[in-house]
């Protein structure tokens, strides 16, 4: 006969019910993952040959494209998603963790959508590249966490943690550009913009990310699994 210890401990509140994930949406999690996967390795495989055509390294390519926060987001996504879809248990597939990468691939998109889109005509085999990463994967992960991912009461200070990852990357890509002398992204150019704008532009990001953090708790609080 089964009985139920009292001492034994309840299950984390920020530890994803994988359990609870429907069919139809663990189907969708493993498009998202494929679709992501898709992107990146089409991006690296466009970075490769452009490099090659430079008569450089094709290796020199792939390592810069990695740099990108935009490449490096849409692989934590790609991670997340075959997790979840392989039914993986653990840190990487839990209330937090899934929250924080929808709030990382959002910003993806939109600061795309909203300051980098205008720079560039991408055309062909650089276009498809272009739409998965900041357009199709973006929407799909942040939709099916809305819809589908399992939700926790998660502390406010999660909004907080979870600022590590983009504070990270802003002080790596203005080191790489001082170093090397070529940055990224526009808006973290120093050479150009000068180092006031640059601290304000890195400012002006991370309270972005505090704002969809704030919004991904309340969120998450509000629509909790029992």
């Amino acid at each position: 006969m089964l009985t139920y210890n009292s001492r034994a401990p309840p299950p984390s509140p920020k530890s994803a019910r994988l359990d609870r994930i429907t069919a139809p949406s663990r189907l969708w999690i493993g498009v998202i993952a494929v679709t992501g996967w898709t992107g990146v390795l089409l991006q690296l495989w466009i970075a490769a040959a452009a490099a090659a055509g430079q008569q450089q390294a094709p290796l020199q390519g792939v390592l810069w494209a990695l740099c990108y926060f935009t490449v490096l987001t849409n692989i934590l996504v790609s991670i997340t998603a075959s997790a979840v879809a392989l039914g993986h248990r653990g840190r990487l597939t839990g209330s937090s963790a899934l929250a924080a990468v929808a709030v990382y691939i959002g910003v993806v998109g939109l600061i795309y959508s909203l300051l980098l889109r205008s720079l560039w005509s991408p055309l062909g085999v650089h276009r498809l590249a272009d739409q998965i990463l900041h357009d199709v994967t973006p929407v799909l992960y942040v939709a099916w966490w809305a819809v589908c991912a399992p939700k926790a009461r998660l502390a406010w200070a999660a909004a907080v943690r979870w600022l590590a990852y983009p504070l990270a990357y802003i002080l790596f890509s203005v080191v790489l550009g001082a170093l090397t002398g070529r940055y990224l992204y526009p808006f973290a150019d120093i050479g150009v913009r000068g180092v006031g704008a640059v601290v304000r532009n890195g400012l002006l990001m991370l309270v972005l990310f505090a704002g969809l953090g704030c919004a991904a708790v309340a969120y998450s609080r509000l629509r909790r699994s029992s």
